[in-house]
């Protein structure tokens, strides 16, 4: 299934927003959603199981990397490079 990358972002920043309990104007596309402490382990691992079920991305072990899903931006294009 591929999706528009607007699609996909529309639907990546929603999910991360209702997760986070946070506002819009809070976790900026760029913002470092674990270091900034919006997410946690328990919070990543339902991040993976988000992906898989919106856009059956299935997260590899050599894939589970901080640059893989520190942001929005790098969430999005993780997404990107698995549907491609």
């Amino acid at each position: 299934m591929h999706l528009e990358t607007d699609t996909i972002k529309e639907k990546v920043k929603s999910y991360i927003l209702q997760s986070a309990y946070a506002g819009e104007d809070l976790i900026l596309d760029d913002s470092l959603i674990f270091q900034e402490g919006y997410f946690d382990s328990m919070g990543f691992v339902m991040l993976i199981s988000f992906l898989d079920e919106e856009f059956g991305v299935q997260v590899l072990d050599d894939e589970l990397i901080e640059e893989n899903f520190e942001s929005i931006n790098a969430i999005i294009g993780f997404i990107i490079r698995k549907q491609n």
